[in-house]
C-alpha cells in the first residue's frame, strides 16, 4: 500500500485536542527510540469534529518495553496483549504494531504477531480506523485510503468485508455500530457481505458483543442503532424475544425508552446514567406488557414479591441463551424493575406517607423514573415528591424483624 501524509493545513488537528497524557506517552516512547502514534478511534473523531472518548496509542514497542519505560503501566489480555497505562481513574491503552493474515477467514483467535506500521493497519477493520497521528509533525499518515473516507463520510473495510467479517463477525455490529453514531454511508459491497455473513455473529465472544451493546446504549445514538440491528437481522440471532417484542405494536416503547435515554445523554441532562438504567430501557416495557396480560387483565394486583420473580425470569428469557448478565448487573436490573411498582403501584392510592425503602439501588429507581416521567409526564408529580423526601435524607425504612415465641417453661 502506498503512504500517503496529510499536514497540519489539511486535516487541521490541533495538538490543544489532544490529551495531554497521551502526548506525553508518545514522546517517552520516541524518545526511547521507538515509534509511537495515536491511532484508531481518536484520530476518526478528531477529523470528524468530535470529542474522542479515547485516546489510543500504536507502538513499535513490546508490551514488555512499554511496561519497563511507564512503572504506572499493566500488561493485560492473551488474545490480544496490551498495555494499560494509568493516569488516576484514565487509562491510555498502548499495543504494540502487529501482524496477521487478511486473506483467510479463519476466525482470529490470537492476535499477538508483532509486525510493522503497516501491517498494523492492514489488519484493521476499517478505513476510517486506520490513520495514524504523528504528533511530533503533526501529520495524518494514511496506507489505506481513510482520510478521502472519512471527507466522503464512507464506511468501507480494509479488505474484502466478506473475508474480513468471518474472521472477526463482531466487525458487523461495529459496522452498523458507526453507521448509528456518525450517519455514514456503507460501502455496498460491505452492505452486502453483512447481509450474507450475519450468521457468522454467534461465533463471536458474548462478552465482546456484550460490551458493544452497551457501549452504543452509552453514546447517545442506541435507538437508531437497535433500529438498524432489527432491520439487518442481527438482533434477530442474538436477542430473538426482544427482536419480537420490537416488531410488535408495542415495540415502540422501548424505542421512546432509547429515544429518550438518547436525548438526556446528548444533552447532558443527568451527570451519567448507570448501565443498569439503560439496560432496563430494553426490558421494562416487555414486562409492563406481561404484568398487565397476566396480572391486572385477570383482575388481580401482583405484589412486589410477584414482580420481582417476574423481573428476574424476564431478564433471562431476553438475553439468553446468547448473553450472560453479570449477576451485579441482572440484580440491580430486578431491583430498578421492581421499584417502579412501588413508586407507581398497579393500585392507584394516595399514601399517607412516603417512606424510602432499604435498598441501595433506590436511587437509580428514581433516576429511570425520571426517564419514564419524559414519556409519561403525568408521572412528573409523582417523581417530584418521591425526589424530595429521598433527598431529604429521611431514614429508610427497616426491615421488621419476625417475632420468635419463647417456648413453653
Amino acid at each position: 500500500m502506498q503512504q500517503k501524509t496529510y499536514q497540519l493545513d489539511e486535516h487541521q488537528i490541533s495538538l490543544n485536542d489532544v490529551d495531554n497524557d497521551a502526548l506525553y506517552v508518545m514522546e517517552k516512547l520516541r524518545h526511547a527510540g521507538f515509534t509511537a502514534y495515536l491511532v484508531g478511534g481518536g484520530v476518526r473523531d478528531l477529523l470528524l469534529k468530535r470529542k474522542p472518548k479515547d485516546f489510543d496509542i500504536s507502538t513499535s514497542a513490546k508490551p514488555e518495553e512499554i511496561k519497563q519505560l511507564f512503572r504506572n503501566c499493566i500488561l493485560i489480555g492473551r488474545r490480544f496483549r496490551l498495555a494499560h497505562i494509568r493516569f488516576g481513574k484514565k487509562i491510555l491503552e498502548v499495543s504494540t504494531f502487529r501482524s496477521g493474515d487478511t486473506q483467510t477467514e479463519e476466525l482470529i483467535i490470537r492476535d499477538n504477531v508483532w509486525g510493522s506500521e503497516e501491517e498494523d493497519v492492514t489488519r484493521r477493520d476499517f478505513t476510517i480506523n486506520g490513520l495514524f497521528y504523528d504528533p511530533s509533525t503533526q501529520t495524518i499518515i494514511d496506507y489505506v485510503n481513510g482520510y478521502p473516507d472519512i471527507q466522503k463520510k464512507l464506511l468501507r473495510t480494509i479488505g474484502q468485508p466478506f473475508v474480513r467479517f468471518k474472521q472477526d463477525p463482531v466487525r458487523m455490529i461495529r459496522l452498523l455500530k458507526f453507521q448509528a453514531r456518525f450517519g455514514l454511508e456503507v460501502n455496498p459491497d460491505a452492505h452486502i457481505a453483512l447481509l450474507e455473513c450475519r450468521s457468522e455473529i454467534v461465533k463471536s465472544s458474548p462478552a465482546r458483543i456484550l460490551e458493544e451493546l452497551l457501549r452504543m446504549l452509552e453514546s447517545g445514538h442506541a435507538a437508531s442503532f437497535f433500529k438498524l440491528m432489527s432491520e439487518h437481522g442481527m438482533l434477530q440471532l442474538m436477542l430473538p424475544a426482544l427482536a419480537h417484542f420490537m416488531e410488535t405494536p408495542e415495540g415502540s416503547d422501548i424505542y421512546a425508552y432509547l429515544q429518550e435515554t438518547d436525548t438526556a445523554i446528548q444533552e447532558n441532562h443527568f451527570k451519567i446514567i448507570e448501565r443498569p438504567i439503560l439496560m432496563c430501557c430494553l426490558v421494562y416495557p416487555i414486562l409492563a406488557k406481561r404484568i398487565q396480560t397476566q396480572f391486572i387483565d385477570r383482575e388481580r394486583i401482583p405484589h412486589l414479591g410477584e414482580i420481582s420473580q417476574e423481573s428476574y425470569k424476564l431478564i433471562t428469557e431476553v438475553f439468553h441463551p446468547f448473553f450472560q448478565i453479570p449477576r451485579r448487573m441482572r440484580m440491580s436490573m430486578v431491583s430498578i424493575i421492581t421499584s417502579q411498582y412501588r413508586l407507581t403501584p398497579v393500585e392507584k392510592k394516595r399514601l399517607s406517607r412516603i417512606r424510602i425503602p432499604q435498598d441501595p439501588e433506590f436511587g437509580l429507581a428514581l433516576q429511570f423514573l425520571k426517564i419514564r416521567s419524559c414519556i409519561e409526564p403525568g408521572l412528573q408529580l409523582i417523581l417530584k415528591e418521591w425526589q424530595e423526601v429521598f433527598e431529604s435524607g429521611e431514614k429508610p425504612i427497616a426491615k421488621r424483624r419476625r417475632s420468635r415465641r419463647r417456648p413453653p417453661k
